[in-house]
């Protein structure tokens, strides 16, 4: 798996004070977890993890799902989107959250037709992508 965020590194050090109010966004594809405190970008609002299955698959084209999240004050909304293709078609990925809130699930690695895949749920709930798991 390959991740790319947009200006982690400034926008962690802008909000680590912050870090204690705020859940985590999560990745977990039973080869690993990848981690990093929910955060605002304030250029565009929104962070996007990139997931794909190939090696600089974001660089040549590669199918990929978007996890992405923005941080509004007091709610996290989060979202699931594929570009290019379906990089986990056949396989069970879903988005949960430690509070509870809507997740989103998609049984077969392929989105939903006609579910809105915008959640909302509490800043301080993590929110976490489970890959490949074999249900959602």
């Amino acid at each position: 798996m390959h991740f790319s965020t947009a200006a982690i590194v400034a926008a962690v050090a802008t909000l680590a004070p912050l870090a204690s109010a705020v859940g985590n966004a999560k990745v977990v594809n039973k080869c690993g977890t990848y981690s990093e405190v929910l955060h605002h970008d304030p250029a565009s609002g929104g962070i996007a993890i990139k997931l794909t299955t190939v090696q600089n698959g974001l660089y040549n084209g590669s199918p990929q799902t978007n996890f992405a999240y923005t941080l509004d004050g007091q709610n996290v909304w989060y979202d699931l989107s594929d570009v290019f293709g379906d990089p986990f078609s056949g396989h069970a990925i879903g988005v949960k959250t430690s509070l509870n809130c809507p997740k989103i699930c998609w049984p077969n690695g392929v989105a939903t037709s006609g579910a809105s895949q915008t959640k909302v749920c509490g800043a301080n709930s993590d929110v976490t992508l489970t890959l490949c798991s074999g249900t959602c």
